[in-house]
C-alpha cells in the first residue's frame, strides 16, 4: 500500500489533530503489536505437544481465546479511553500484550499457557485502542485513511509474521519465541509514549467533507454491516490450507502458503485506490465488496489447479479491500460527535464476535461435511449481506 498516497492531505505537516509522521508512527507500533499475535498462532500445534498435549488436541480451541477475551474486553477498555485518556490505554494495550507475551513464553503447563492467552486476549485489544486515539484525533476522510492504513498494517503481519516465525524455528522453537516477541509491544509503547494525548483538530475541508457526506451511519448498520464481513471472510482461512491440499496433492507448502496470503497481498496494494474511488459511496463499495467476496469463495468450489485457485483468491481480495476500506470509511463517519474510545471498543466486540462465529462454525461444517464446506458458508453470507444491503441502497437514492 502507497501510505504516502494514503495519507496526503491538503496541509503535509498535519492531519487533523496529529502530524502525518505521528500517524505512521501509530501505523507501525500496531504492525509490531499484530507482528507478535498473529504469527505465532498458526505454530500451536507445534508448541502444544511440549506442553503435555501431545496430538495438540487443543490447538483450534486455543487459536480463539485471545480474541475470545479481546472482545469481552474491548468495550470496558474503551469506556475507560474516554474517560481517562486514549493514549493512556494505548500504552497499557502494549504493556498487557508485552507481558502476556512473557508469561506464555515461560510457561510450563498447559494451564499455565492457557492463562497467558487469556491475558493475551484481554489485556491486549490494541486494535480499538489505536482506533480510538485516531479517532479522538481526527475524523471525516483523514480518519478513515488512517484506518485505512492499520488495516493495511495487521494485513502486512497477518503476511510477513508465519513466514519470519517458520524461519527462525531450526534455531529457536515457537513457543520460545515468545519471549522475544514480548519485546516488540515494549518497544512500541516506548515510542507511542513520545507522542500526544490527541486533540481534535478539523482538518481543511474535512468538516466540508462531512456535511457533502450522506447521512451518518447509524451504529446498528455499521455492526450488522462489520459481523457479516468479518463471519463471510474469516470462515473460510482455517481449513483453506486442508482443501487445496486435497484439490492439489504434493502441493508445496509455500505455493499453498502464497494462496492464502494473495487476497491480503491485493489489499495491500489497492487498498489507497479503492479508498480514492469510493470515499464518497461507501456503501456502494461494501455492497460490491459483499457480491465478490461471494464470488471468489464460490469460485474455490470448482478449483482443482494453481491456476483456478489463484484466479478465486484474487476476486476474494478484490472484495476483501473493497469491504475493509469501505467499512473504514464507513466507521470513520459512525464517529462524527461520539466518544471514539466507545464506539471502536464495541466495534471490537463486533468484529471478535464475528470472527469467533466464523471459527466455531468451520469447525462444525468442517467436521460433518468436509474442507469445501466452510467457503459454501461464506458464500451464502455474503450474499445474504449484499441482499441485506442492496434495497437499502436502492432507497437511499
Amino acid at each position: 500500500m502507497k501510505t504516502g498516497t494514503l495519507l496526503r492531505t491538503r496541509s503535509q505537516a498535519s492531519e487533523g489533530g496529529l502530524a502525518r509522521r505521528q500517524v505512521h508512527a501509530v501505523a507501525g507500533c500496531y504492525f509490531v503489536a499484530s507482528f507478535a499475535a498473529l504469527g505465532l498462532p498458526p505454530y500451536l500445534t507445534s508448541i502444544l505437544p511440549g506442553l503435555g498435549d501431545r496430538h495438540g488436541h487443543w490447538a483450534g480451541l486455543l487459536y480463539i481465546v485471545p480474541t475470545v477475551f479481546s472482545a469481552l474486553g474491548a468495550p470496558v477498555w474503551g469506556r475507560l479511553a474516554d474517560r481517562f485518556g486514549r493514549k493512556r490505554l494505548l500504552l497499557r494495550a502494549q504493556l498487557g500484550l508485552s507481558v502476556s507475551f512473557l508469561l506464555a513464553g515461560l510457561a510450563d503447563s498447559l494451564p499455565a499457557f492457557t492463562l497467558a492467552l487469556v491475558l493475551q486476549g484481554f489485556l491486549g485489544g490494541t486494535f480499538a485502542a489505536t482506533n480510538g486515539y485516531l479517532a479522538a484525533a481526527l475524523e471525516g476522510p483523514g480518519l478513515s485513511r488512517a484506518l485505512t492504513l492499520m488495516q493495511g498494517s495487521a494485513r502486512a503481519a497477518l503476511v510477513a509474521a508465519p513466514i519470519l516465525v517458520g524461519a527462525l524455528s531450526p534455531w529457536l522453537s515457537p513457543h520460545r519465541q515468545y519471549l522475544v516477541m514480548a519485546l516488540l509491544p515494549l518497544a512500541a509503547a516506548a515510542l507511542l509514549a513520545r507522542l500526544p494525548e490527541p486533540r481534535r483538530a478539523t482538518a481543511p475541508g474535512a468538516a466540508a467533507a462531512s456535511a457533502a457526506s450522506a447521512a451518518p451511519t447509524g451504529l446498528r448498520a455499521l455492526y450488522v454491516y462489520e459481523f457479516a464481513f468479518v463471519f463471510a471472510t474469516i470462515v473460510s482461512f482455517p481449513y483453506l490450507i486442508a482443501l487445496v491440499d486435497q484439490r492439489i496433492p504434493g502441493i508445496d507448502a509455500t505455493v499453498a502458503g502464497a494462496l492464502f496470503a494473495l487476497p491480503h497481498l491485493c489489499y495491500l496494494l489497492l487498498a489507497s485506490r479503492v479508498h480514492t474511488a469510493f470515499l464518497h459511496r461507501p456503501r456502494a463499495g461494501l455492497a460490491l465488496g459483499y457480491l465478490l467476496v461471494a464470488a471468489g469463495l464460490a469460485g474455490h468450489g470448482p478449483a482443482h489447479s494453481v491456476l483456478t485457485f489463484t484466479l478465486a483468491r484474487l476476486v476474494l481480495g478484490g472484495g476483501l479491500t473493497l469491504g475493509l476500506v469501505c467499512l473504514s470509511i464507513l466507521a470513520a463517519d459512525a464517529a462524527r460527535g461520539r466518544a471514539p474510545g466507545r464506539m471502536f471498543g464495541t466495534l471490537e466486540l463486533i468484529s471478535k464476535g464475528g470472527a469467533v462465529a466464523a471459527g466455531v462454525i468451520a469447525m462444525l461444517v468442517n467436521s460433518a461435511f468436509g474442507a469445501d464446506s466452510p467457503v459454501l458458508i461464506g458464500t451464502a453470507a455474503a450474499l445474504a449481506a449484499a441482499a441485506f444491503l442492496l434495497p437499502r441502497l436502492l432507497w437511499s437514492r
